[in-house]
């Protein structure tokens, strides 16, 4: 602000010099010629010739400002958002190599999560853990490119979906928002529910309906929120992991217990089942 205000000074001082030597110019010329023929003439020159020489100077400073400022190669590429889950073993510099995978395409991290894989399995290299990516990729990058690359660093299991920047909200801190919004409004637990696992919908059930057999394993997730009533939750192309799972019931506690209290009568509700 302060560089802009020096600027703006510096300007006004050099046109008020610029017309005070206009004017002694103007003078000095009067002066010499008199009255003769040419005296005229000449002042008309000079003020003729000082508006042509303010519009010019106008007109060049507007192309600077609209010139485009130069970047570095490739710094303007459209990129894409990638949402990527594999398990990856716990080795000391396992999780470097992967980084170095996704460096090596283009890639850019954005955000990494890591739970348990939800099974106590330890290999002869170590206990795999699940990590999640959201990454900026190029938009020529194809996904089996990315998960070859991924795979020969040393990921199992690779998963690749189109990512929003919702994505990028760290999962505790939004599960612990939407727990506010269903204590508030326990209505609005289907909403909630859809925004936490990041799902297009959910639907309503009643406990012992059946669901879709042919679905991919824990691609389903059925959450009992009274007696009556429970939710459907399908996400095909993403499995549900165990920590998803926790969070869910979790969700679906405090809109149960926030309506129940409200009632008089506090009713747990019951852990999430995924199939």
């Amino acid at each position: 602000m302060s560089d802009t205000r020096k600027v703006t000074w510096r300007r006004e001082l050099a046109e008020l010099a610029a017309l005070f030597l206009a004017v002694g110019l103007a003078h000095l010329l009067a002066t010499l010629l008199g009255h003769e023929d040419p005296g005229p003439v000449v002042l008309v020159g000079l003020g003729v010739a000082l508006i042509a020489g303010a519009a010019i100077h106008k007109r060049l400073g507007r192309v600077r400002r609209r010139a485009p400022l130069p970047v570095g190669q490739g710094a303007g590429d459209p990129m894409a958002l990638w949402r990527v889950r594999m398990r990856v073993v716990e080795r000391p510099g396992r999780l470097a190599t992967v980084a170095g995978a996704f460096g090596g395409l283009g890639c850019n991290i954005l955000a990494l999560h890591i739970a348990p894989t939800g099974s106590s399995a330890i290999t002869p290299a170590g206990c795999d853990a699940l990590d999640e990516f959201v990454i900026e990729a190029p938009h020529d990058l194809s996904t089996a490119v990315l998960a070859k690359a991924l795979a020969e660093a040393g990921g199992h299991g690779v998963v690749i979906v189109p990512a929003q920047v919702k994505d990028l909200t760290d999962p505790g801190v939004q599960a612990l928002v939407l727990a506010q919004r269903v204590s508030a409004d326990p209505d609005r637990l289907p909403e909630a529910m859809a925004e936490l696992l990041r799902v297009p919908r959910v639907e309503w059930r009643r406990p012992g309906d059946t669901v879709d057999e042919g679905a991919g394993l824990n691609t389903t997730m059925v959450i009992s929120v009274n007696p009556d009533r429970a939710l459907l939750i399908r996400r095909p192309e993403l499995p549900f992991t165990p920590t998803e799972a926790a969070r869910a019931a979790a969700l679906t506690a405090a809109a149960t217990h926030a309506r129940y209290t409200a009632s008089g009568n506090p009713s747990p509700a019951r852990p999430a089942s995924r199939g």
